[in-house]
């Protein structure tokens, strides 16, 4: 049995009801000596899109062999499969619509997707309301103990990945993006990150880029605290993405920014 093993969860749970620490007890009753750890259980209810940018941004803080599990799952209980993804570093467990989206955009040495089937793994009363219980948490906690991955069903590249936006270039050499991630202080992450403008204006541009929101430029900053007042700025944030925040303040509600909200970045 593997004693150093992390499981993490990604869930739209929220803490009120006691779902979270059910898949909790699931798997500590399969293996008591994993470490879980929980990455968020605030996710917007149903909301795949944000799901899949909380696991982007923090899978990697964790050691190789980690366990993701990721439960935001509108469609628990229909014909939509249940997968592992596996980069080869890291492992994922969630339901196949697109949650992992972003994980399979990135650069990996090898990554295979498996359809879990092996229903000996699940718990033995399975619902059809709660997958998080009955068949995530239990796979994770037999992955943890050193199950190999193609023990829980076959290979498959159909994988569900959904639509999410992405930065583009217009006529005027303007990179357009949008907001995509409102954080709990109001900062409104866009998809915009550093490579996309260092790939279109050079390096130079990322030291003082011409950010434009509605129309109206928003002055760019290094850090939060270098905004001399009260206003709109723009930075890059701890995971390279183009940020809008208000110092001591919240964006989102100062300047009525939405998820979808246009962001742009022009040559100076």
């Amino acid at each position: 049995m593997q004693h150093d093993c992390i499981i993490t969860l990604t869930t739209d749970f929220g803490y009120r009801d006691p779902f979270v620490g059910i898949m909790k007890g699931v798997i500590l009753n399969i293996n008591p000596f994993v470490h879980i750890v929980d990455i968020t259980h605030n996710i917007s209810p149903q909301n795949i899109q944000e799901a899949a940018l909380a696991i982007e941004m923090s899978f990697e803080s964790f050691p190789h062999k980690t366990i993701h599990i990721a439960v935001v799952d509108p469609g628990v209980g229909s014909s939509r499969r249940r997968i592992i993804v596996n980069t080869g570093r890291y492992l994922f467990v969630g339901p196949d619509n697109g949650v992992f989206s972003l994980i399979y955009q990135l650069p990996h040495e090898g990554l295979t997707v498996t359809n879990i089937t092996a229903e000996h793994y699940f718990l033995s009363q399975k619902s059809s309301t709660f997958h998080g219980r009955d068949i995530f948490a239990p796979v994770a906690a037999w992955l943890s103990r050193g199950i190999d991955v193609s023990k829980f069903g076959d290979t498959i590249t159909d994988y569900v990945k959904i639509p999410l936006p992405a930065p583009t270039i217009t006529a005027q050499h303007t990179l357009e993006g949008e907001v995509v991630y409102i954080d709990s202080f109001g900062n409104a992450m866009t998809n915009i990150k550093t490579p996309h403008m260092n790939n279109l204006y050079g390096s130079n541009l990322v030291d003082h880029p011409a950010v434009l929101f509605k129309g109206n430029p928003v002055p760019f900053k290094h850090y939060y605290s270098e905004a001399e007042a009260t206003g709109l700025y723009s930075l890059i944030n701890a995971f390279g993405y183009l940020e809008l925040f208000v110092y001591k303040g919240n964006a989102s509600s100062d300047f009525a920014i939405r998820i979808g909200d246009k962001v742009s970045v022009v040559v100076n």
